[in-house]
């Protein structure tokens, strides 16, 4: 392998090639990193020009690399660290919905991610099903756009009903959210997986970086 494909930095092999493999950016899992390891990893990203987004990444691991000088943006309430521009626009509209306020950071992950990528991000916050009145007061702007992050716990009614009233596709998105019986996100799982609504893709709880990372290939069959 060639330096140009991969960076081989002792604890982690860098990609340095991903987007122009698979049309998606390279992207930093930032929990269980040591703040020293982030910090070369980012480091060794800037020296490659190579725009790179960091998920789960704790306020104090953004403290500790922001120190060295590095360009970053980092997102409190998503935890997402970006460095560098990624200059790709594309075309088409995602709407991310969110059922309520607890449902926020898992929503805003998916919005800033996708955003990194080039697509254009519409937000319906607080839009859940216990006031259905809510999201029928916006449906009408949702249904214009070409595809959709629904995000809910709790029992992960909403990527349904939003499915059984417009022709986008949805990607539904569990959240760890609620009591004791929703077992940390897996009622919502199961719900959404068991949606009788058609056209629904379904990511893991609280993925959502997976859901912006499905909607960026279903935008590229846009493109084409």
């Amino acid at each position: 392998m060639t330096d140009d494909i991969y960076s081989d930095i002792g604890f982690a092999k860098l990609d340095l090639s991903r987007e122009t493999r698979t049309g998606l950016p390279e992207t930093v899992y930032c929990a269980g990193k040591t703040n020293e390891q982030l910090l070369k990893i980012l480091q060794t990203f800037q020296e490659k020009n190579v725009a790179v987004l960091g998920t789960r990444c704790s306020k104090e691991q953004y403290n500790f690399v922001k120190e060295s000088g590095l360009p970053l943006v980092y997102g409190e309430l998503s935890r997402v660290i970006k460095l560098g521009e990624n200059k790709t626009k594309m075309r088409g509209v995602l709407a991310v919905c969110a059922a309520g306020t607890a449902d926020l950071p898992v929503a805003e992950e998916a919005a800033e991610v996708a955003e990194f990528t080039g697509i254009t991000v519409e937000r319906y916050y607080d839009v859940g099903v216990a006031g259905l009145h809510r999201l029928l007061s916006k449906i009408e702007e949702i249904k214009k756009a070409d595809a959709i992050i629904a995000v809910a716990g709790m029992e992960g009614a909403l990527p349904s009903v939003v499915a059984g009233l417009v022709s986008a596709p949805v990607i539904a998105v569990p959240t760890s959210v609620g009591y004791g019986a929703s077992f940390q996100g897996l009622t919502a799982l199961l719900a959404m997986l068991n949606s009788c609504a058609e056209g629904i893709s379904v990511v893991n709880i609280d993925n959502g970086f997976g859901a912006a990372m499905v909607a960026r290939k279903m935008l590229r069959i846009k493109e084409k």
